[in-house]
């Protein structure tokens, strides 16, 4: 067999893997081992399974994934989700719709210290998800902006899926983080706006609660220093160039714990729990980067990004146009996998191309995590969608996707934007040391 229809079969056997269920992260290295050993020879096939997990989890630069997430963690466990939702409630409560715009506000300040969408949709929906129905908020209001504001946590630096992506595509992490800054607050600022709209739509239905008064704002702001503080001292870090993105989330967690054991908030049980629970995210993101890396000696074998490549070239539709087709392509495949898989599986096939084309990689680095967020929340999975229907189980998957849509029209409406006016994703980047 010629190596194009083996290169076929092996995408063929990786999708019927995932079909039933079988881990992407195995499926992946079970086809990479496998037709690797139908080109070459199975000894060196073989080899690779003892090769590639001790690279991966010694390459220093994947250092920043643990230390990410077990900010997160520590910063979810010891409360200060809760605190960024009452004190955007303080200053958005007052409003109609004022509860789902002080989700997604909290969303958007979780992501800053997170760097999980599925992390800050689980966490956020537990705080804010039933204070609004409490106050008679539609389902689809509600779980539509838990879903969406989730979202945030894959763009908002620090961003684990735009580090994956920096690391596979061997660009600066740092400047990758900044390139997502303003993106993400763009994001949140229409978020907010498609709320807006929403409500005025929606008529009087939804409710709003008492205006807070100042002293409760600024009581409520009190709060939120330990998140502020975080987000400043690592972000800051990173652009002002006093710490590199590892150093950083070494920082950045410890940080976390030392404010959290300082405010009383954290003992030995919820620290074991908190590291338990790092330890266990990372392990399945290392088993999916393992695969990949196996999975991408395959692909070398077979001359599949190349050919790739010559393929999207050899149709001359013009740089923006192929652009667009393989961002079409993201969003298919965002039915299906998840936004780490995909990253992890399309970029080292789609790289070559968009340099071929003569796109920044920074910019695009945002564009691509920007389209994987449509993923999070389409059908038929959208991976926050069921994380919502899984701690609201009264609350059907139909139901949660209506809800969903009108912030799908607005991710569409700010991926145009930026691609229409690449600046917005580069001048602040552009401005580091």
């Amino acid at each position: 067999m010629s190596n194009d229809v083996i290169a076929a079969g092996g995408f063929v056997v990786l999708f019927l893997l995932l079909l039933l269920r079988v881990p992407i992260g195995v499926a992946m290295g079970i086809v990479g081992v496998g037709g690797f050993g139908m080109l070459s020879a199975w000894t060196p096939a073989l080899n690779l399974l003892s090769l590639s997990p001790i690279r991966t989890v010694t390459d220093y630069s994947l250092g920043l994934v643990p230390m990410f997430i077990l900010m997160g963690a520590v910063a979810s466990a010891s409360g200060m989700s809760a605190e960024l939702y009452r004190a955007a409630n303080a200053f958005l409560g007052h409003r109609r719709g004022g509860l789902a715009m002080a989700t997604i506000t909290a969303c958007g300040g979780f992501s800053a210290i997170c760097g999980s969408s599925v992390a800050t949709a689980a966490t956020m929906a537990k705080v804010a998800l039933p204070e609004m129905r409490r106050y008679g908020y539609p389902d689809t209001l509600a779980t539509g902006a838990v879903a969406g504001g989730g979202t945030l946590g894959v763009l908002i630096p620090p961003s684990i899926v735009l580090a994956i992506y920096g690391v596979m595509t061997e660009q600066d992490i740092g400047r990758l983080f900044i390139a997502g800054l303003v993106p993400g607050l763009l994001a949140l600022a229409m978020y907010l706006v498609t709320v807006r709209i929403y409500v005025a739509v929606a008529g009087g239905g939804i409710p709003a609660q008492p205006r807070a008064d100042w002293g409760e704002r600024l009581a409520a702001l009190r709060g939120v220093w330990a998140i502020l503080l975080l987000f400043v001292f690592v972000i800051g870090g990173i652009y002002g160039g006093i710490f590199t993105p590892s150093e950083a989330a070494g920082m950045g967690a410890a940080g976390a714990i030392i404010i959290s054991v300082a405010r009383r908030r954290m003992g030995w049980r919820r620290l074991y729990q908190c590291l338990l629970e790092s330890i266990q995210v990372t392990a399945g993101i290392f088993m999916i980067l393992i695969g990949a890396i196996l999975f991408g000696y395959f692909l070398t074998i077979t001359q599949t990004p190349q050919k790739v490549t010559n393929f999207l070239l050899s149709l001359e539709l013009g740089a923006y146009p192929t652009l667009l087709l393989i961002l079409l392509f993201m969003v298919l495949l965002g039915c299906i996998l998840d936004a780490m898989a995909m990253i992890i599986l399309m970029i080292p096939i789609l790289f070559p191309v968009i340099l071929a084309l003569g796109f920044d990689p920074i910019w695009f680095g945002v564009i691509i995590v920007m389209t994987v967020e449509l993923g999070l929340i389409t059908p038929p999975i959208g991976m926050n969608v069921f994380v919502i229907n899984t701690l609201a189980r009264d609350v059907s998957l139909p139901t949660i996707y209506r809800g969903v849509m009108p912030f799908v029209a607005t991710d569409v409406l700010r991926l145009g934007l930026l691609i229409a006016f690449p600046w917005v994703v580069m001048w602040l980047p552009n401005t580091m040391q």
